[in-house]
């Protein structure tokens, strides 16, 4: 599928909510009110994202799951209207498959450059928590795709959606280099570099076909056990 940019069109902010945004509003909701019954520590030992958790004990499902646990409430309002916000109209124009596709392709690339700048800082232990990282990449597509049409900044002032994206690529930018505010810029500029990157490429990147892997594995599994039991038989000359 290749990816091109849309002519300006009538905001959908308000229209019906598409399937996979409303099962990406749906499960962040739920995981937010499950955490705040079960003890938090024990949850964000196991699933949110550090660089030791990854790396020293192997809890490879982090750079998936940090991205359904919030902080507080403002913390997932805001990211949960963002979603709302952008990836509605995204995900009408490209199909519930590929639109999630594209949100965790962010949410994860984001997860791996936080890996990789917490590895090299020496910040071993420090946790990521939030869906920034993916909810920023729909942002870069909305500017991408739709430069032209008007957004709200902050809720509160319209603004082209390019101006928009360019915006925050410089405050994103200029925080990275800033005192530490406990907002991953990295999560934010990781997340909106790799929907660019893969925008830019056409849609192309895959996920691994682990299915069709599985189906290879059995297959040269089989053919092997098969010339050892005609080896066994005298049968040797028919195998190719």
């Amino acid at each position: 599928m290749r990816y091109t940019r849309y002519p300006t069109r009538r905001s959908s902010f308000f229209g019906y909510f598409p399937t996979g945004v409303k099962w990406l509003l749906l499960t962040n909701t739920a995981v937010f009110l499950l955490t705040t019954i079960l003890p938090y520590a024990p949850v964000r030992t196991l699933f949110s994202l550090t660089w030791a958790g990854v790396v020293h004990n192997f809890y490879i499902w982090q750079p998936f799951t940090y991205l359904f646990l919030h902080g507080g409430i403002w913390h997932l309002l805001i990211n949960m209207l963002t979603l709302w916000m952008f990836g509605v109209q995204l995900e009408q124009d490209w199909g519930t498959r590929q639109f999630l596709k594209y949100y965790f392709l962010c949410g994860i690339g984001a997860g791996i450059c936080i890996l990789l700048v917490n590895g090299a800082m020496g910040a071993y232990t420090v946790p990521t928590i939030g869906a920034s990282g993916a909810i920023m990449g729909l942002l870069m597509a909305f500017g991408v795709l739709y430069p032209n049409q008007r957004v709200l900044m902050d809720f509160l002032f319209p603004i082209k959606a390019k101006y928009l994206v360019l915006i925050y690529v410089i405050v994103e930018l200029w925080a990275s280099f800033g005192p530490n505010t406990g907002i991953s810029s990295v999560a934010h500029l990781g997340g909106m570099v790799v929907g660019y990157i893969y925008l830019k490429s056409g849609g192309s990147w895959r996920w691994p076909d682990w299915q069709g892997a599985y189906r290879e594995w059995k297959h040269r599994r089989a053919r092997k056990k098969f010339q050892v039991y005609m080896r066994k038989h005298g049968g040797d000359r028919w195998v190719n």
